[in-house]
């Protein structure tokens, strides 16, 4: 399945799946990845084995202390292959949120008030309050780059206006977990660079998706969470290794400094988790989920865009272009937490909300919306099941 050029056999992926092979006629369809994914068998039985096999903690000469250290460096490798960056800049922690308090406090103690961070309308939460805490205790300024509301697309223009001399961080989410927009990187890093600001990215909903190369968008953080790729819950970013290097980390005074990115690690690493996270990177390249894997998906999105009924609206963008496949759905006319009650009855995992973490679209979404969230592992059927509901519910 990962050989160029080969087709993309999802009945063979999903095989990989206890949830999902061979499942009864009443199995929930999962519709609900931008929250979580499914994890494939290898990740549960690498979890397994490393609270079964390596028990222990670093630092021992005896078997279980070398099994933990081999752990925790095949992670950092496959994390350094994941993110397109060296092993040494890999930091670990319990989730992105937790992590983006940890980075952007120990880069708080080289800020002043007066200091400047831009952040988006399209960001997770997650994104934005660690610094919105940072003004409250230090005095810096938050400024919000506007959208195109029609779109929900990133006004680049109004991101450039907010841009000043004493900006010290671009913070964005790559892909909106609200109504999939996918921001240009690239082109927003160059512009953080440009200013002499760091960029710093929310890469969760847009790892689900796509290859991730750092070096290659030139990013200065990046940070996201596993458990939407497949992974176990657990927390996973990258920092350049002189950014890094100039921050002082909040952490014991014995603990390890080198790697650069360890100092950033606080307490006993989940070693079983790490291994879990191997085996979701394996398997991640094994189907080629970004490559022929998101063909795939991609087309399942142009399949239920097209089948959508009268009746529902989409917020975001109208295209596959400029998104991944995360839909957000209004209803004329209906209620959509009751829409989404009734799709749950019929075995749908959905869920409705007023913003999905997404605070800045919360006016544009205009109360509750359901959301719907496409995955390597999905198939046309359910795209079809899911359509035919749609148009009885709102017949």
């Amino acid at each position: 399945m990962s050989a160029a050029g080969a087709v993309y056999d999802v009945e063979a992926v999903r095989a990989r799946f206890a949830s999902l092979r061979d499942a009864p006629a009443d199995a929930p369809v999962f519709f609900d990845t931008p929250g979580g994914s499914q994890v494939p068998d290898d990740v549960r039985t690498a979890v397994e084995e490393a609270m079964r096999d390596a028990a222990g903690n670093l630092g021992g000469a005896f078997a279980t202390s070398r099994r933990v250290a081999a752990m925790v460096e095949e992670a950092r490798d496959a994390a350094a292959r994941f993110l397109g960056c060296s092993a040494d800049e890999v930091v670990f922690g319990q989730n992105m949120t937790s992590l983006n308090f940890t980075l952007s406090r120990a880069l708080a103690r080289t800020l002043r008030a007066g200091d400047e961070i831009v952040v988006t309308r399209l960001d997770h939460d997650a994104s934005v309050s660690p610094w919105l805490e940072l003004a409250e205790d230090l005095g810096i300024i938050v400024r919000t780059a506007g959208i195109d509301e029609a779109t929900c697309t990133l006004d680049l223009a109004d991101l450039a206006a907010q841009i000043g001399p004493r900006t010290r961080v671009i913070a964005f989410s790559w892909a909106a977990n609200s109504v999939g927009t996918v921001i240009d990187a690239a082109r927003v890093c160059t512009l953080a660079r440009e200013a002499g600001a760091l960029s710093w990215i929310d890469a969760t909903h847009y790892a689900a998706h796509h290859g991730i190369d750092v070096q290659a968008i030139g990013a200065d953080v990046l940070i996201c969470s596993p458990y939407k790729f497949c992974g176990p819950h657990l927390g996973l970013a990258y920092g350049r290794a002189d950014v890094l290097g100039r921050w002082r980390p909040y952490k014991v005074r014995p603990a390890p400094t080198e790697p650069v990115g360890k100092r950033f690690e606080t307490g006993t690493q989940p070693y079983e988790q790490l291994a879990g996270f191997t085996a979701a990177v394996d398997y991640w390249d094994d189907v080629d989920a970004t490559g022929a894997g998101h063909a795939y998906t991609r087309a399942l999105g142009e399949r239920f865009l097209g089948g959508l009924p009268d009746g529902v609206r989409v917020i975001g963008p109208p295209t596959l272009d400029g998104r991944v496949p995360t839909f957000l759905l209004r209803f004329d006319g209906r209620d959509a937490a009751h829409v989404s009650d009734q799709l749950v009855a019929r075995g749908f995992n959905v869920t409705a909300s007023e913003h999905f973490y997404c605070l800045g679209l919360r006016d544009v979404i205009g109360g509750k919306a359901v959301r719907v969230g496409l995955f390597h592992y999905n198939t046309a059927a359910e795209v079809d099941a899911l359509l035919a509901a749609l148009g009885e519910l709102t017949a």
